[in-house]
């Protein structure tokens, strides 16, 4: 399966979770992350049971501090 991140393409397997791709894509999961995909919000709450499918369009949001 493929998805693309954030404009990358990434070969995954098959029933990858939002957390699982999380996990494969980020060294470290950060606090402050939003994830988008195929431009909807998905709630952390739901990121175990979120299943990702061939051709998803994820979009990462790391918030940042500043004024």
């Amino acid at each position: 399966m493929e998805v693309t991140v954030n404009q990358q393409n990434y070969h995954l397997e098959p029933a990858c979770s939002v957390s699982k791709l999380l996990s494969l894509v980020l060294s470290d999961v950060p606090k402050g992350i939003a994830v988008a995909i195929n431009q909807n919000i998905i709630s952390k709450a739901n990121w175990s049971d979120h299943i990702l499918k061939n051709g998803d369009q994820i979009i990462l949001i790391k918030a940042t501090q500043g004024g």
